[in-house]
């Protein structure tokens, strides 16, 4: 069975997100390497950076969901409840991608002040 286009299209738009999140929380690692390295005890620089490497983290644990999920409904005898269920969780993942990529830019605005 393919993939049914409701299920595709969050899947592509997840994907989007992602690669967003991805490219903007490695911008915001960036930026936030010089000014931790002049002071590095300070706490808050400490806690940006921790989280920006925690929205990698999320990226990639997301991508292994999509895979995941991509590969329970591939099959040719998926029931109808589970491709309900499978867009469900992708609609939640989604949501939790744009949590994240607000909260990424969020970040990337409160360095870019301290430049």
């Amino acid at each position: 069975m393919s993939i049914p286009p409701e299920i595709q299209s969050i899947i592509d738009r997840l994907n989007l997100e992602l690669e967003e999140i991805e490219r903007e929380a490695t911008e915001g690692l960036n930026l936030i390497r010089p000014i931790l390295s002049s002071f590095p005890d300070n706490v808050i620089l400490i806690q940006l950076f921790a989280s920006l490497s925690n929205f990698l983290l999320f990226v990639e644990i997301s991508e292994r969901r999509i895979e995941i999920t991509i590969n329970r409904i591939s099959s040719d005898d998926v029931a109808n409840s589970i491709i309900s269920e499978v867009g469900e969780d992708l609609g939640t993942e989604l949501g939790r991608a744009l949590e994240a990529k607000i909260s990424v830019r969020r970040i990337i605005s409160r360095l870019q002040e301290l430049q």
